[in-house]
Parts: C-alpha cells; sequence; structure tokens
C-alpha cells in the first residue's frame, strides 16, 4: 500500500450534491496522481514504460497539466492562450519533453499546480455546472467536462500504477 488508509488524503466519498461529488472525486483523482510519483527522482519519473512508448510518469504529469489548461483554461473560460507543451511540430510534447532533469520535473509539477488550481477556482465560481464553454464550434457543460477530466485521471492513474510498479515495485490506492 501506498500509505496506510488512516493517512490517506482522499475523501471517503461521503458527497453531497452533484457538485460536491464531482469536484471530490475530481480532487481524488488529482490526489491519486500525486502519491502515485510522491518521492521519486527525475530519472524514475522520466523512465519511460517499454519501447517503444514514450509513457512516464513525468510524462502523464506534463500531459495532464495540458489536458487541464485545455478544458478549462482554454474551453470553459474561453482564454485564448498557448499550450502548454503541445505544438503543431511535436503533438506528442507532453510525453516526448519529459526527461530526466529535476527542473523539467519542478516546471511539470508548477504547470500542473497552477492549472489544477484555475479548473478548482473556476469550478467553484461557476454559478452552476451547466455553465458552457466552447469547445470547436461545439457547447460543452462544465459538468461534462468534469466527467471528461475524471476519465481521463482513472486512465492515466491506471497507467502510473504500471509505471510505478515497473520502477519500485510500489502498488496499491
Amino acid at each position: 500500500m501506498f500509505v496506510h488508509p488512516d493517512e490517506d488524503p482522499r475523501t471517503d466519498d461521503t458527497f453531497v450534491g452533484e457538485r460536491a461529488a464531482l469536484a471530490g472525486y475530481l480532487r481524488d483523482m488529482r490526489l491519486t496522481l500525486e502519491m502515485k510519483c510522491a518521492g521519486l527522482d527525475a530519472e524514475q519519473m522520466a523512465r519511460r514504460s517499454v519501447e517503444p512508448s514514450n509513457l512516464s510518469l513525468l510524462g502523464l504529469v506534463r500531459h495532464l497539466a495540458e489536458m487541464e489548461h485545455t478544458w478549462f483554461r482554454r474551453v470553459m473560460a474561453g482564454e485564448d492562450v498557448p499550450r502548454l507543451y503541445r505544438t503543431e511540430e511535436d503533438p506528442n510534447a507532453d510525453f516526448n519533453g519529459a526527461v530526466p532533469d529535476p527542473e523539467a520535473v519542478t516546471d511539470a509539477w508548477e504547470n500542473w499546480r497552477t492549472q489544477v488550481a484555475f479548473a478548482e477556482r473556476f469550478v467553484e465560481k461557476a454559478p452552476d455546472l451547466g455553465v458552457t464553454g466552447t469547445n470547436g464550434d461545439e457547447r460543452i457543460e462544465l459538468r461534462v467536462v468534469m466527467v471528461h477530466v475524471m476519465a481521463e485521471y482513472a486512465r492515466h492513474n491506471g497507467h502510473a500504477d504500471f509505471l510505478r510498479e515497473r520502477i519500485d515495485g510500489r502498488v496499491g490506492q
């Protein structure tokens, strides 16, 4: 186990109402990512899964920062801001740029935490979960974005489980 159940920072699923449930489960997904990466150095964070994959824990942190940035800043808030990592020349830069450098790890976590904080503030200030953003030509509700983001975390936290187990054998919640 990563942590004793009494020390687990995640909730016990006692949410009341739609907003609390969506925000709470999303918070727990984010905490799970942090737990999967806890205590690792830059080399371990950047370690690839298996050839030819470019999948790594650091790549996941960068990817999830990019995903939070896209859905909450660009789509929901309508901000015209450049992407964090992806470019036209390298649409996989979030993973390709995950190098074993302490500064790259620090930068990734800072970007991720900044995007998470923005998303949390956006959700908190939204008058209701029916608020819409624009994804291309389509309108999309905040509640749908939150479920989409949770699904993204769920998938990638599964990847993080295997990556962490490969690094040091740790498995768990």
